[in-house]
């Protein structure tokens, strides 16, 4: 198979393989997202350009291509403005790259410059749901089915901890520990940040029935949810755990109305950090358990809590209402008639 430009392909596979994990150290996930986003934008080249994988060059990459990938990820999938700006960050963090390798390829990275990033505007609501959805999510599965059971003990972990379901999934035995008195897992979070998330003693008999099932065998290196491919263990992927979470919605959404249409992981995240926030728990306190860095990400539970308040009293408060009645400053004085005389025309 001849190959257009060969060139390309060699730069990808040095950064993806060397570069990233050897020469910048990144974590093994920041790879995977990176080589994740790389893949996805030279499947859009060769569905918008009509092109064959082999029949793509640096010349394919440019500022009209990398416009319409983005678009085509709002549109087909759906991914929100922070996403699209984190595909817009890889391609431009590759061409950088291609460019410090060799000078005559940095004008691609300069192109990509042109392409601006979307404006993200600061939501006022987090996706979340609540309590009782919570419970009739964790009602579906048959902890007497095995992978019933593996599916129920992941949900309820992502929910107890708050973690990312990366985070949860990157786990493995000797990260959970149950032999003190304040249980708590070791959670490696985004830029290789260690963090000890606290969890309830409930969890913990969860966890105990969980690994005399799953975990027989004792080895550090097994991941804590796995699945078994052509006999040998791997961990499982986020492909699966959305799969059987959208599974358990469906199943819960006929008994109760209240599951939202599309439940993700990371729904469990905000639903817990903001069940946290409503009793009490200061934020400082939420941001070092979620594992922020910044304060200011941690404020939209604050937001979204404010803002739910005000929905809610705007739902409350009816046509009828005094507060709705009563004429404002301008409506009560500076009628028609008021303003007739003091302007002397009456």
């Amino acid at each position: 198979m001849k190959i257009k430009n060969k060139r390309l392909f060699e730069l990808l596979k040095e950064y993806l393989t060397v570069y990233l994990p050897f020469q910048r150290i990144v974590s093994p996930l920041t790879v995977k997202s990176y080589k994740e986003t790389l893949n996805l934008y030279m499947d859009f080249l060769c569905f918008y350009e009509k092109l064959q994988l082999k029949d793509i060059s640096f010349s394919d990459i440019n500022v009209k291509t990398i416009e319409a990938f983005l678009e085509w990820l709002g549109a087909n999938r759906d991914c929100g403005v922070s996403t699209q700006n984190h595909h817009l960050s890889v391609i431009r963090a590759f061409l950088k790259y291609v460019g410090e390798k060799d000078p005559v390829f940095n004008d691609y990275y300069l192109s990509s410059r042109q392409v601006p990033r979307r404006k993200v505007e600061k939501q006022l609501t987090v996706k979340h749901f609540s309590e009782d959805v919570l419970n009739a999510l964790l009602s579906q599965p048959n902890p007497r089915i095995r992978n019933q059971h593996r599916d129920l003990f992941f949900m309820i972990l992502l929910y107890d901890t708050g973690s990312r379901d990366s985070e949860i999934l990157n786990l493995r035995p000797k990260d959970v520990i149950t032999d003190s008195s304040s249980p708590y897992i070791i959670v490696l979070g985004k830029g290789k940040k260690v963090r000890m998330v606290p969890i309830m003693k409930e969890t913990v008999k969860h966890y105990k029935s969980y690994i005399s099932r799953f975990h027989k065998e004792h080895g550090d290196n097994i991941p804590l949810f796995y699945t078994i491919i052509h006999g040998i263990k791997q961990q499982m992927s986020d492909d699966n755990v959305a799969r059987f979470i959208n599974k358990y919605a469906e199943m819960s959404r006929k008994t109760c109305p209240a599951v939202p249409l599309k439940v993700t992981p990371h729904m469990f995240r905000h639903s817990r950090a903001l069940n946290l926030y409503r009793k009490g728990v200061p934020l400082p306190l939420i941001a070092e358990w979620l594992g922020h860095s910044n304060l200011e990400t941690t404020l939209i539970y604050a937001y979204a809590d404010t803002e739910m308040k005000r929905v809610a009293i705007e739902k409350a408060t009816d046509a009828n209402h005094p507060l709705r009645k009563a004429k404002g400053f301008d409506e009560a004085i500076f009628d028609a008639e008021t303003l007739k005389r003091l302007c002397g025309l009456c």
